[in-house]
């Protein structure tokens, strides 16, 4: 059967793995986000949504030299890190990854609606992780709206604070919770997606 491996590394870092092949998305600076252990990872690709510390540190990936092929087709797509045209905080970069008939998408640090035609391109997903803290990025409702408007089938919230971790001036997840429907609170660290999941949000555990 079809499956994408996606594991929360923190903050918004994930590693997003088909068929032994491992992308790591917007890997973190050491000391650079309360509560979130140092990003240290064997994969093949590196992603990051922007050029914030928090999202950028490629060098705490190591970078295979002969590891598998390569499954995944990445697109991606332009969109601001702020409500205003990316003046305060510039652009940033949606990843959309698609591997064995499966599509998902990490949002960065997304700050607005994106336009008409990248949510066109952002249906039929099967997850996103997208940032839900506020802030620095869209809070629960703009993210619920952005959910809503393409409808995704598994929602993993990202870049928000708990008592153990993330920015102080970060929304807990709670906001989110009152306005996404449906949750499923997981044990683990890791979500397999696979072919026909039904629509949830999906509240991975961090490892730490």
């Amino acid at each position: 059967m079809a499956a994408i491996q996606i594991k929360w590394l923190g903050h918004s870092c994930f590693r997003v793995e088909c068929e032994g092949y491992a992308i790591v998305l917007d890997p973190f600076e050491p000391g650079s986000v309360p509560g979130c252990k140092d990003i240290q990872e064997t994969a093949d690709q590196v992603l990051c949504s922007h050029q914030h510390h928090d999202h950028n540190y490629a060098a705490g990936v190591t970078l295979r030299e002969d590891g598998p092929k390569n499954p995944f087709t990445v697109t991606a797509l332009p969109s601001f890190h702020d409500d205003c045209q990316g003046a305060k905080r510039g652009p940033n970069t949606i990843h959309v990854l698609e591997a064995q008939g499966l599509r998902v998408a990490h949002f960065g640090d997304v700050g607005d609606m994106p336009s008409p035609e990248v949510l066109e391109q952002l249906k039929n997903l099967d997850a996103v992780m997208i940032p839900v803290g506020g802030f620095y990025t869209v809070g629960p409702k703009e993210a619920q709206a952005i959910v809503e408007a393409i409808s995704p089938r598994v929602v993993i919230p990202m870049h928000y604070r708990s008592d153990t971790f993330g920015f102080d001036v970060l929304g807990t997840l709670e906001g989110f919770l009152e306005v996404c429907g449906r949750w499923v609170r997981c044990d683990t660290d890791t979500l397999e997606v696979t072919p026909g999941m039904s629509h949830y949000t999906a509240l991975l555990t961090y490892g730490g």
